[in-house]
Parts: C-alpha cells; sequence; structure tokens
C-alpha cells in the first residue's frame, strides 16, 4: 500500500509516516516547506519520500499526487492556529486552506477513486452541555471560524466521495510541535502558581495512538465518520482515583493537574474560568468530549486511557532532553 499524507511536518502527520513505515507500508509525506521541517528525531519520516506541496494549489495539488499514484491520501495538513484564524486579514487564507485545500485533494481523491482519510474538529459542533458529541450527529453550528472551515472541508470530502474517513479529534498533542503539554510543562517550571479553565470539558489525544487507528482504518473500507480521543479513566463514585486523578472526562484544569503530578511538578495549579481566563480571541467549546463508541462497534481498537498517553509522552520529553532544556 502507497499512502500520500499532507502535513508531515505537524504532529500527526509525522506520527502517520512513522506508522506506515513500521506496518512496511510506502508512505509519501507532503507539506508547504521544500524539504521535511519537522523534528529531526531520526524517525522513519526524516528519512522518507517528502514532496513539498501548496495544498491550496489546485493544480500542483492534481499534479503531485496523481505523479505519485497512491492507494490512500491522509489528509493532516489545516490551518490550526484557531485565535489567529479570527483576524479580519486572515479568514480568507483560513478558508482557502480548510475548505479550498481540502477540495482539492478530494477532487484528485476522486479521479484517482482512492480513499481519503480527513481529520476533522469538535469545533463543528456548538461545544454545549456535557453529553459526548457523536460522530453521526448533523447538528453542526460551528462558534468560530477554525470551526466554519473545518466543517467546510468536512463537507468537501462527504460531498466529492464515497470512499472516506472523516475522524474528529480534539485536544491534540504529540512529538513534533507546540501543544498544551509542552507549553504547561515550560510555564510550570518558571512559576510558582498557573491558572488554567475548569469548564471546558473533553479528553485529549496522543497523535501516536491516533496514527495508529488510522493506518488500521485505511486496511479496511469501513468509511464514514468517526470520533477519536483517548480514553476516559473509568468514572468513580468520588470522582477521583487512588493517585487524585480525576476520572471521567475532565477539564483543562485536570489535564494541568495529571501533567504536572507526572513529571513531578510542585506548581499549584487554581481553577479558573473561561470568563475570567480571558486572552482568547475565538470563541471556545465548553463540551469538547466525543463518543468513540463507534470505534468499537465497527472492530476497531480504541485509542488506551488518556493518563498512559500522557505517560509514555513524558517519557519521550525526558529522552529528547526536553526538561534538561527547561532547566537551562
Amino acid at each position: 500500500m502507497k499512502v500520500f499524507v499532507t502535513g508531515v511536518n505537524g504532529q500527526l502527520g509525522h506520527d502517520v509516516m512513522n506508522e506506515l513505515a513500521k506496518r512496511g507500508y510506502e508512505g509519501v509525506g507532503s507539506d508547504l516547506k521544500p524539504e521535511y521541517a519537522g523534528v529531526a528525531d531520526g524517525s522513519s519520516v526524516t528519512k522518507a519520500p517528502y514532496v513539498s506541496l501548496d495544498i491550496t494549489n489546485a493544480e500542483a495539488v492534481d499534479q503531485v499526487i496523481t505523479a505519485e499514484k497512491p492507494d490512500v491520501i491522509v489528509h493532516c495538513a489545516a490551518w490550526t492556529a484557531v485565535d489567529m484564524a479570527e483576524d479580519d486579514d486572515k479568514v480568507a487564507a483560513v478558508r482557502k486552506v480548510n475548505v479550498g485545500g481540502t477540495q482539492n485533494i478530494a477532487n484528485v481523491a476522486k479521479k484517482l477513486d482512492v480513499p481519503m482519510v480527513y481529520i476533522s474538529t469538535d469545533y463543528v459542533f456548538d461545544g454545549q452541555g456535557t453529553t459526548p458529541w457523536k460522530p453521526d450527529f448533523k447538528g453542526y453550528k460551528p462558534m468560530n471560524v477554525y470551526g466554519e472551515t473545518k466543517l467546510g472541508g468536512e463537507k468537501a470530502v462527504s460531498e466529492t466521495l464515497d470512499k472516506y474517513f472523516i475522524v474528529r479529534i480534539a485536544w491534540v498533542f504529540g512529538v513534533n510541535g507546540h501543544n498544551f503539554i509542552k507549553t504547561m510543562l515550560k510555564v510550570g517550571a518558571s512559576h510558582d502558581e498557573v491558572k488554567v479553565v475548569d469548564d471546558q470539558i473533553g479528553t485529549p489525544t496522543y497523535t501516536f495512538d491516533l496514527a495508529r487507528l488510522l493506518v488500521d482504518m485505511i486496511e479496511t473500507d469501513k468509511y464514514g465518520y468517526y470520533h477519536a480521543t483517548n480514553a476516559e479513566l473509568p468514572a468513580t463514585v468520588s470522582g477521583y482515583d487512588e493517585n487524585g486523578t480525576k476520572t471521567g472526562y475532565i477539564s483543562w484544569y485536570d489535564f494541568t493537574k495529571e501533567i504536572y503530578r507526572q513529571a513531578g511538578y510542585k506548581t499549584k495549579v487554581t481553577p479558573v474560568t473561561t470568563a475570567e481566563y480571558g486572552l482568547s480571541k475565538a470563541v471556545r467549546p465548553f463540551n469538547s468530549r466525543l463518543d468513540k463508541s463507534k470505534l468499537e462497534k465497527n472492530g476497531f481498537k480504541p485509542l488506551p486511557l488518556w493518563t498512559d498517553a500522557v505517560h509514555r509522552y513524558l517519557e519521550i520529553l525526558h529522552e529528547d532532553g526536553f526538561f534538561d532544556e527547561l532547566k537551562k
């Protein structure tokens, strides 16, 4: 199987390429930069075939992907700077990438008659309540430009193709790039106290685990909409386990508490409301919970517990010298 992967300079694309190599599949990576510009970790993606590609250029997308003759396209590239997307001078560019770029790729997938994987987000919903969003729920109501354009990308895929996987994720972290865990570790290393919102709920997604699931998916023809985040800890009566870790769904505050517990930080974490925290240009969802039951119904192995994902991720950060850099 030959797989064309967009966005390999980002967190997920990096891990998808490595998972493909692990299984003996041929991955061709692409991104905007002239050459691979992700983390130089010596993993398979750093040595794999790479093609520079501007996904907003329909002619280039058609020429490049057609020439590669892939069996599947995994589309990880996107505009993900949620707050910047709200700037009046950026909106057109965000739409060009997330909607237009996705349409260009879907058009080539249709021409070549190959399946396409599109990565989306809980931001396509209105972010209210506490009930997990179901993957086939069509009551879309995005609250910001990012959500609107990712929904536009979903429609470009679903209205163009019959063979597609639309996979929604939330609270993403991975080795290659910036994310919430790295940010909170940096802040916690230099502050005695951090304030984190406690009224936005969900569960995180480790790209290493997600990449395994995506490759599992493209080995099948079980197309459709799916939700995939790491699993919640089974709920307890007290709401916490023996380590003091929140069970069931969590908030960003709970997430930070667990990151610091596992990292051995003594930094005080203070819960605040979204209104008290301020700062964000884009309206943020209060409810990012995603119902993942469809995965098991269709024979896919769900992602491991989020606490286990954090543990494995912190081990890699230790090995890569991330914590040593913080001490300098």
